[in-house]
């Protein structure tokens, strides 16, 4: 007979088993961060990989991002003849919110997925139980370089994205609002301060480390060959992006606590 009780059972279980899991993946991939010995050149490959080769994207999303918000809000402004607050909530916009936002989500995209895709093939091809039976452990080998450069490489990227969307919106706001460009740039350096910019690139370093090991976790634990593969790939993307989301509410919460 058809049981609710029973199929709320299998899925709390199911849910803790997986956090459980992570959990455990968490504490091997950090742990071997901080052991030697260190893979340097795969760490100098994974930060090219997920950083360099990550950067037009980012760009050219941060630029349309700039642009956009910098119309809405000339828009909405201007039905309460409050067109000048444009510099200002541009500004504060990428670099609180859609800077590290939209980069942490365009790279666990591009990143996340491909990091799944590499280590699942390695897990059902069997070349993660050859790195252990050569004797190298495949946290150390795999997991930890992808965790560093991700944590050092996606706040970069998204300074970068900050600079951009900025610009991309005194683009606009120049080109086709008819801003005057040095008394956009005095409102932006104005209003714009320290803790404005060092907040997001918190958050990005949290959401890289959250890309790689949401990638290396589903990759690591496939199965079932090119299927699985696909699996985890999509729950890599999937689970990255929520938990991006999830976190920068969290971190806003707390960073600008009043």
């Amino acid at each position: 007979m058809w049981n609710p009780f029973a199929i709320i059972g299998r899925v709390v279980l199911a849910t803790l088993e997986e956090i459980g899991q992570l959990s455990l993946f968490t504490w091997n991939g950090v742990s071997h961060v901080v052991r030697p010995p260190y893979f340097f050149r795969l760490l100098g490959q994974q930060m090219m990989r997920i950083g360099y080769f990550s950067l037009p994207v980012v760009a050219m999303t941060a630029f349309f991002t700039g642009g956009v918000l910098a119309l809405q809000i000339y828009y909405g402004g201007s039905q309460y003849n409050s067109e000048s607050i444009v510099a200002t909530i541009v500004a504060l916009g990428i670099t609180r919110e859609l800077g590290p936002v939209l980069a942490g989500l365009m790279v666990a995209g591009r990143v996340g997925a491909s990091i799944a895709a590499e280590l699942g093939t390695m897990r059902v091809t069997e070349q993660i139980d050859a790195l252990t039976t050569l004797s190298t452990n495949p946290y150390k080998y795999l997991v930890a370089p992808r965790l560093v450069a991700a944590v050092i490489t996606v706040p970069i990227l998204v300074l970068i994205a900050d600079i951009i969307g900025v610009m991309g919106g005194y683009m606009v706001a120049t080109k086709n609002l008819d801003f005057n460009g040095g008394v956009y740039l005095a409102n932006t350096i104005d209003f714009l301060k320290t803790d404005d910019v060092t907040s997001g690139l918190i958050k990005s370093a949290v959401f890289g480390f959250i890309i790689a090991l949401m990638g290396c976790f589903h990759g690591f634990n496939s199965k079932g060959g090119a299927q699985g593969v696909g699996r985890a790939t999509t729950n890599a993307v999937v689970t990255a992006s929520i938990l991006i989301l999830a976190a920068d509410y969290v971190m806003t919460s707390l960073i600008f606590k009043s």
